[in-house]
């Protein structure tokens, strides 16, 4: 801490030094400077970035598809599936397709939808409700924070 300097004299101590002056705050009323080793300071910055983006876990959004003709046992197969993306972190998407005459029948596939989320509330929450898109059903289950 010197206080307040001139230019020439911050820039006569940084040299002095074997340091940089780095301009910290540009504020036109009272400039900030700083005597640093900036390519040591760049470098450490480097460093702190890499460990952040090694230590942030992306989440990624798996998809398991349904129809409405889907069979018990495959039902189950498809929600073991949709457990281990869950427990993974992952967001999952499941998503009804249907096909010909079965668009008159949207609410069963409601009624599919409210069967899988109930199936698995245990670990999962709703993050978008079921709704239609064109031919497709589609909602949105996100892991439960209180499991981890």
């Amino acid at each position: 801490m010197v206080g307040i300097v001139p230019i020439e004299q911050a820039q006569q101590i940084a040299d002095a030094s074997g340091m940089d002056l780095v301009l910290i705050s540009p504020n036109p009323d009272n400039p900030v400077c700083r005597v640093m080793d900036y390519g040591k300071y760049q470098y450490e910055q480097a460093k702190r970035d890499r460990e952040a983006r090694k230590r942030q876990q992306t989440i990624e959004v798996k998809e398991v598809g349904l129809k409405l003709s889907t069979e018990e046992h495959d039902l189950a197969y498809k929600l073991r599936n949709a457990e281990r993306f869950l427990g993974d972190g992952n967001r999952v998407k499941i998503s009804i397709r249907f096909r010909g005459r079965e668009m008159a029948y949207t609410n069963q596939g409601y009624d599919v939808m409210a069967d899988v989320a109930k199936r698995l509330e245990d670990i999962a929450v709703i993050d978008r409700p079921a709704r239609v898109e064109g031919r497709n059903m589609v909602m949105f289950l996100a892991p439960r924070k209180d499991n981890k």
